[in-house]
């Protein structure tokens, strides 16, 4: 069970927050501020952090900057009442995953936590096997016997999020929202065209092939 820890100084969303994602499977650990939050993250693991920006002792940009600089790469969704331009580029600018502007719709903020949980995910494994080809994370390429193919970001992160999951059925949305960001403004339909552009480079491949499910979206299989 994944453990989102939440810090919130607002005792009413905070218990908001923690209620909605327990009922959702997590683990949620609430904390005041984010000093109480770095107290609680010396204690035990914690998958990713939800994250107020204006709270006493230790704000949320605080908080994002002693995990950065401790090299702590934890997804960090961050929470906040100003809706500006240059607060959302403040965020993202200081390391921060995903951002929420008050007042949250706590259905959206599931969503949202699961997307960046996936991401988390993929980039951790790092590496991928199916057959005799390899999915290497760190370089973007897949290793096919002694040769070596490399792929621009987002072709790549598709196939690995396809890969991941043999036979899986993903929609357009689902990959969207993974591969290009709940907030993108990019048209679905992007995903066919990388999906082409994947089935051009693997048309050969001995080992997987990304199929098509009408109406639904895509799946990859392994060859036998």
């Amino acid at each position: 069970m994944f453990k989102i820890l939440v810090a919130e100084d607002d005792e009413q969303l905070r218990h908001l927050f923690c209620r909605v994602l327990s009922r959702n499977g997590f683990t949620a650990i609430p904390a005041e501020d984010g000093q109480h939050a770095l107290e609680l993250m010396e204690k035990e693991y914690v998958d990713l952090v939800v994250s107020d920006i204006m709270m006493p002792r230790l704000d949320g940009y605080g908080l994002l900057q002693a995990l950065r600089d401790s090299g702590d790469q934890i997804p960090v969704l961050m929470i906040t009442a100003k809706d500006s331009f240059q607060d959302m580029q403040h965020g993202f600018l200081s390391g921060a995953d995903d951002y929420m502007v008050k007042p949250i719709n706590v259905n959206e903020l599931v969503l949202r936590v699961h997307a960046l949980l996936r991401r988390a995910q993929l980039v951790a494994q790092r590496q991928l096997q199916i057959g005799g080809s390899t999915l290497v994370y760190d370089s973007l390429s897949v290793k096919q016997g002694s040769g070596e193919i490399f792929l621009p970001q987002k072709e790549f992160q598709l196939l690995y999020k396809l890969i991941s999951s043999p036979g899986q059925i993903f929609t357009r949305q689902q990959l969207m929202d993974d591969i290009w960001g709940y907030d993108s403004q990019t048209e679905p339909r992007t995903v066919d065209v990388h999906i082409n552009r994947l089935r051009d480079r693997f048309r050969d491949s001995r080992d997987f092939e990304i199929i098509t499910v009408r109406g639904v979206g895509y799946k990859a299989v392994k060859k036998q």
